[in-house]
């Protein structure tokens, strides 16, 4: 390692005193067969397998002092090899985010860049053949530091590998954009750093990652790293050659690269840099030129550590990790009782979805309940197909899909079904009447200790319990479709909602492995309100005169999962008419009803669009119904306005206290409507562009939280 970039790293680890620091481990053994000496490193924060091991500067220092004893001892002849693992159920999992966040300045940023890659590249330089034993969870700097390996074993077991950097807002830094293309070809390369990182951050399993060629061999995880050894023996003794295939650095590298530009325009429009700067140094690297490669991973890595991409991704990766698992406004958990039986009212498909989950989460006894035997048996005849779809899996195994079966029944009584259950939640039509006459049904018949939840998407939780005898235990329990996908939980206090019921109420998220938000009982909670707003004004631009394709387009700078109309398709024309009309009667001055929109549910059409080519194209029967003014919006005057209307609604949801602060907003979005981390939800987005000041005087987030530290 140069002096200079030593002195850099020295200062970086002033700026992160707080660093959870990595040791690396040296220690020697004599590998089977007689080989020889093998010089061992592991690394080890000396924690737990739930605080993963990471590379901050002083951690990279201590990983290069333990390379300067290995390359003495390589050197000199006194060992034949150089291995690197990990400690248990953990490899590495790259660079320490919570330092990152506290850089201010490029250059701190270039040199966290350049001190990684001197301290690796040390590792493929040595004079002996190096191997990295990929025995548990590798991520970003985890995986590049064993790419800079000559050899790479992987277990079985690793539940998880991925090059994530560009979901955060970066690129590989340490090798991975220009290593990975020359293991494996730029198409798998693109598929790892671009493709599964843009498709929320999808992890490889360690199967996954030796058919790919990143490892050479793979063993069971009882006995990893001891099969390691004994298959390093073979290879430094001669006796097993590994053999890879030849890269193709012909038109195929380019092929890879333009696919994987047409993924990052499908996924963010142009929106977020990291994607497209981590396929310019994937296309740079074509001839082999290593530290090309590397001295473009650090310029691109010291970018986009001073851009608020980054800055919101690692903010939205916190609330994820961390504000999600301590719900801010929860009750103390000691008050939560037991569940140890669920009732389900409805058999419908969003009922069917929620008894599925209650079952394979908490496995204890589910009973769905409906209007009749048809009903209930089709309820029942769905959670059964899921289970056996499990079953064909391998997902769960045959012992494991007969006790679940087992578990879920279904009545037409509510007395019979209901009568012993802790926990009951309804999902049955959105409607005020309905669902008032079921829980007048459910307390009537349910122990006194039960909970009485509610999946409402927008209504009164407290207008609900309102005629009950005891309003104190009914909660709202509100879902996200598909419900086994979508982590968010709204949970919503009721004005008489004790905390006994709300505590139980997070104990069963958290059970459910749900990211529970605590919402105050206001008009559609937040994700719907907010969305709605969203999508309420892209129809009102519409419905003055804007044509529909300007009005798409004007959103897709905001790299959206989806455009808006497209999103309306899914959730149904017909529930975003009837949450309009919802928050159109609590906020008529903000919240309008399209009368276009209902136009298209009266005519019966799911969605605005028909895929005749196998892409959207406005459907000719909903042109024909619609009626438009005369003032047409260009996509940036649209774009204004739809941002000026959500950045409005937040404020006032913010003031009305209806979440505690604007971290909850974001923890909603992304992990109920799948907004992106590059957005970090959308108070980031909104700061950075200056619309929060605009439209409501000031930030939402104070400087320094999802930017960079003034």
């Amino acid at each position: 390692m140069s002096t200079s970039t030593a002195e850099l790293l020295k200062g970086a680890a002033e700026l992160f005193p707080g660093e959870v620091v990595t040791q690396a481990h040296v220690r020697h053994l004599d590998l089977p067969s007689g080989v020889g000496r093998f010089a061992l490193i592991t690394l080890d924060n000396g924690l737990d397998h739930t605080k993963p091991t990471t590379f901050g500067p002083q951690s990279l220092a201590n990983l290069n002092a333990a390379i300067d004893q290995v390359e003495k001892e390589a050197a000199d002849g006194t060992v034949v090899g150089v291995g690197i693992t990990g400690k248990p159920f953990i490899f590495a999992v790259g660079a320490d985010l919570k330092g990152v966040e506290l850089l201010g300045r490029h250059e701190d940023a270039l040199a966290i860049g350049r001190g990684g890659h001197e301290v690796f590249k040390r590792i493929a330089a040595l004079a002996v053949p190096t191997f990295a034993y990929y025995n548990g969870a590798a991520m970003g700097g985890g995986v590049e530091i064993g790419l800079h390996c000559q050899y790479r074993t992987v277990s079985a077991a690793l539940p998880a590998f991925s090059l994530p950097e560009v979901f955060l807002g970066l690129v590989p830094g340490w090798g991975g954009c220009t290593l990975l293309p020359n293991l494996i070809g730029a198409e798998r390369a693109v598929s790892v750093v671009i493709e599964n990182s843009l498709n929320q951050n999808k992890q490889l399993k360690g199967v996954q990652v030796h058919e790919l060629g990143i490892a050479d061999a793979i063993f069971d995880g009882a006995d990893f790293l001891e099969q390691s050894l004994i298959w390093t023996a073979s290879v430094l003794k001669g006796e097993l050659a590994v053999v890879r295939p030849e890269v193709d650095r012909g038109e195929a590298w380019d092929r890879a690269v333009e696919r994987g530009r047409q993924i990052a325009d499908s996924k963010v429009h142009g929106a977020a840099p990291a994607a497209y700067r981590a396929l310019d140094i994937i296309a740079a690297v074509k001839d082999g030129d290593l530290q090309a490669g590397f001295d473009a991973e650090d310029r691109a890595l010291a970018d986009l550590i001073m851009g608020g991409e980054l800055r919101s991704g690692i903010y939205a990766f916190n609330l994820v990790q961390r504000r999600a698992k301590r719900p801010a406004g929860a009750p103390d958990k000691s008050l939560a009782r037991p569940v140890t039986k669920v009732g389900v009212v409805g058999a419908g498909l969003m009922a069917s979805q929620l008894a599925l989950l209650f079952l394979r989460r908490l496995e204890v006894p589910v009973v769905l309940t409906d209007i009749d035997q048809e009903r209930v048996d089709k309820g029942v005849g769905y959670v059964h197909g899921e289970i056996d779809k499990l079953l064909l899996k391998s997902r769960i195994n045959q012992d494991k899909a007969n006790r679940l079966k087992g578990l879920v029944s279904g009545v037409l009584d509510k007395a019979e079904g209901f009568s012993d259950a802790d926990f009951i939640i309804e999902a049955v039509f959105e409607e005020m009447g309905v669902k008032q006459k079921v829980f007048a049904e459910v307390e009537a018949v349910a122990p006194a200790h039960a909970i009485l939840a509610t999946n409402t998407s927008s209504l009164s939780v407290s207008e609900m319990a309102s005629k009950l005898k005891h309003p104190e235990r009914v909660v709202g329990f509100h879902f996200f479709n598909p419900v086994a996908i979508l982590p968010l939980l709204e949970i919503v206090r009721g004005e008489r909602t004790d905390d006994a019921s709300l505590a139980t109420a997070f104990g069963v998220a958290k059970k459910l492995k749900k990211s529970a938000v605590l919402v105050k009982d206001a008009p559609a909670f937040v994700v719907n309100r907010i969305l709605t707003r969203f999508m309420g004004e892209i129809q009102n631009v519409i419905d003055e005169g804007t044509p529909v394709a300007v009005a798409e387009r004007a959103v897709e700078p905001l790299g959206l999962p989806m455009s808006p109309l497209v999103l309306l398709e899914l959730v149904g024309p017909a529930i975003g008419l009837h949450v309009s009309e919802t928050l159109h009667g609590a906020f008529p001055d903000r919240f309008t009803v399209s009368g276009n929109l209902a136009a298209v549910v009266k005519a019966g059409k799911r969605g605005f669009y028909v895929y005749d080519s196998g892409k959207p194209e406005l459907d000719p029967e909903v042109a024909a119904l619609l009626q438009q003014g005369d003032v047409v919006l260009a996509e940036e005057q649209t774009r204004a306005r739809v941002l000026d209307a959500v950045a409005q609604e937040i404020g006032l949801m913010l003031d009305e206290g209806v979440v505690a602060e604007a971290q909850d907003i974001d923890l909603c979005l992304l992990t109920g409507a799948g907004w992106p981390f590059h957005l970090g939800g959308i108070t980031p987005y909104l700061d950075r562009e200056g619309v929060s000041e605009r439209v409501n005087g000031k930030r939402f987030l104070a400087p320094g939280v999802a930017s960079v530290p003034a």
